[in-house]
């Protein structure tokens, strides 16, 4: 059996490192699909908890046209967490027990989204800085070895873009703006820089389950590699409009990219361990929506029930 189980891995690895996709019902070893399970259900729990800081200023919006903007994006992230949910159902887990998992806290999601946004120039950084740093992540996973997840970002990323651009614009307008408006938006790149840098992950040396990963291309590239990237775009970005960020230690090399200084791994350990600002009233407020919405879903199921029903007495 072990030789089975020797040959089995060596097809599934010559597979990866010849770039053909995994798709579900191709064998796979068990740890692929548990870190498969985890990474994608973290991802698209993400995507939906991450409404919750923007949804805040949905009626606090400074114009109509950046109600509309930021309800589009809201909705944005919405349809990404139903493709990522879906993509993670085909490796043989419902949807129900991703959420059970969430509410239990087994499950976790990006740290970022355990901060609060306090005003509308937060609205800028995140689009800014945390949609900024998600493209630089999901552009790589586009390559990801496993087929569904790897499709599901092609669309992901280019929604992206177009969020990272209104973070941007939002900044760059209140840079042009009153000296209020301009300490806004500095402040909020101070409390935004560090945990956005932190989305990326620990570094690589730190976290136990890169090496596989990047054996099988569940990840491309290594967390530090795509922070540094993040940084050597972004800098030039708030520099660009007059703003600097929050790190005394940033120095530009003559290769063009930036040399910075450590961040604080305690801190994004304490929100990770759930201590943040905001994780309790994130997962509460989830938990509330998810009960409440529990009338809509079982009217959906039985009338699907009841079609299905119509289809077999047609027939």
């Amino acid at each position: 059996m072990s030789n089975t189980i020797e040959e089995l891995e060596k097809q599934f690895q010559e597979k990866i490192d010849n770039e053909i996709k995994i798709e579900p019902k191709d064998w796979m070893p068990d740890d692929y699909r548990k870190n498969l399970i985890r990474q994608m259900s973290q991802h698209a729990h993400s995507e939906v908890i991450g409404m919750q800081p923007e949804g805040n200023w949905i009626t606090r919006a400074p114009s109509l046209r950046a109600k509309k903007i930021l309800l589009a994006k809201i909705q944005d992230e919405a349809g990404h967490g139903l493709y990522l949910y879906s993509a993670a159902e085909t490796l043989g887990v419902s949807r129900d027990q991703f959420i059970q998992w969430l509410h239990e806290g087994k499950a976790k999601y990006s740290s970022i989204f355990n901060y609060p946004t306090l005003n509308w120039a937060d609205m800028g950084a995140i689009g800014w800085l945390v949609d900024g740093a998600a493209i630089v992540n999901q552009v790589s996973l586009q390559k990801t070895s496993y087929g569904p997840y790897a499709r599901a970002m092609v669309r992901i990323c280019k929604e992206e873009s177009f969020h990272q651009r209104q973070g941007f614009e939002i900044m760059a307008k209140m840079m042009a703006g009153t000296k209020e408006q301009q300490q806004m938006a500095q402040d909020a790149l101070n409390r935004f820089w560090w945990p956005s840098l932190m989305m990326f992950g620990p570094h690589d040396s730190d976290s136990s389950r890169s090496s596989l990963a990047l054996k099988w291309k569940i990840k491309r590239e290594t967390n530090d590699t795509l922070r540094k990237r993040f940084i050597d775009k972004t800098i030039p970005q708030a520099e660009f409009i007059g703003l600097k960020v929050p790190d005394p230690d940033a120095v530009l090399q003559p290769d063009g990219s930036y040399k910075t200084g450590p961040i604080d791994w305690d801190e994004f350990w304490n929100v990770v361990k759930g201590n943040g600002p905001c994780n309790k009233q994130r997962l509460d407020h989830h938990k509330r929506a998810h009960d409440n919405g529990k009338w809509v879903r079982e009217a959906c199921i039985a009338f699907s029930e009841k079609q299905d029903k119509r289809k077999v007495i047609a027939n």
